[in-house]
């Protein structure tokens, strides 16, 4: 091995079998965060079903006080019809929400590798997690980098490639029965031919600018890379910066808004206004609460965006 093509090829063997480890990495990470997406995005229908619900028997507590009231001559048949509409409007939103929230079971079964019958257990989506602070765990980088060493391997095999190759054929026997014989002239001879390239210089040279190139072409690919990582990095933690202050500011708007519900019933039960501003009030919480669910849910989803541009692999230490 003495223009290194032997080590080279070494390098080569051990830069591609961890390209490939990387790439199983690349692999694992996508799958954890497109389950983390799923679960996200079905915790987030299962709470707007909730809210749903909770308006449902909001609305018919509203129709029953229409009745009553309209029954008692307080007031108009609009106000009781008008609630009977909300009522209705209502309803109409829980089949579909329910078929949306089992579709998204179905998907976190297949992600899983189960039966579509697969039961996801939810829980509270947690709004405190530690992001790490470097780049290089990203396995598709690694797997770039890797690649790169490949190529530069594969260009120094070429280069060795174009030398003089020689080859040494050993034949073992023994001087004498002595045992010390074989320290002393282990080898009976020693055949040594010298393989010259002088047929195939022109091949050979042809191969190390093809293996020149595609190493040029493999840096090119991770500097690229590496710009699209940190390009990817800068626009997750912009949108998840933004996604967090409009989860606050929903956070207000929906306190804001039960708010004025509560005033606008007691103004109604007072006769200060009538039903429609009750209603028109209910709607806008309503509202409040749906987009306050759907806020911490881009929220959630924005750090699993986070995840995957940071390598993924939170606190769990890697050589």
């Amino acid at each position: 091995d003495l223009w290194g093509n032997l080590r080279w090829a070494n390098r080569k063997a051990v830069a591609e079998y961890l390209a490939t480890v990387d790439a199983q990495r690349a692999l694992q990470m996508t799958l954890v965060a497109e389950v983390a997406t799923a679960y996200y995005e079905l915790v987030a229908l299962d709470q707007e079903l909730s809210i749903v619900r909770r308006t449902l028997q909001t609305r018919k507590e509203g129709v029953r006080q229409a009745r009553l009231r309209f029954e008692g001559g307080l007031t108009s048949e609009t106000a009781l019809q008008q609630a009977k509409v909300e009522l209705a409007s209502t309803a109409t939103l829980i089949p579909g929400l329910e078929s949306r929230i089992a579709l998204k079971e179905h998907q976190i079964a297949l992600l899983a590798g189960a039966y579509p019958t697969l039961r996801i257990d939810r829980q509270t989506m947690e709004m405190h997690a530690r992001l790490p602070e470097l780049l290089k765990r990203r396995p598709d980088l690694r797997q770039s980098e890797q690649t790169l060493r490949a190529a530069e391997a594969a260009m120094g095999m070429a280069s060795a490639d174009r030398f003089p190759r020689i080859t040494f054929s050993l034949t073992g026997g023994w001087e004498n029965d002595d045992l010390k014989g074989l320290f002393s002239s282990p080898f009976s001879y020693v055949n040594g031919s010298l393989v010259s390239p002088l047929f195939s210089f022109g091949k050979k040279k042809a191969k190390y600018k093809a293996a020149l190139a595609a190493c040029d072409e493999a840096r090119l690919n991770y500097e690229q890379k590496v710009l699209e990582a940190f390009r990817e990095v800068n626009d997750a933690v912009v949108t998840y910066r933004n996604v967090r202050t409009a989860a606050a500011l929903k956070r207000d708007l929906q306190q804001a808004a039960q708010k004025y519900v509560e005033l606008a019933q007691l103004q109604y039960f007072n006769g200060v206004i009538n039903y429609l501003d009750v209603l028109d009030a209910q709607r806008k919480y309503f509202d409040a609460q749906i987009g306050l669910s759907n806020a911490v849910r881009d929220e959630h989803l924005a750090m699993v965006d986070l995840y995957k541009a940071l390598g993924g692999g939170w606190g769990v230490e890697r050589e």
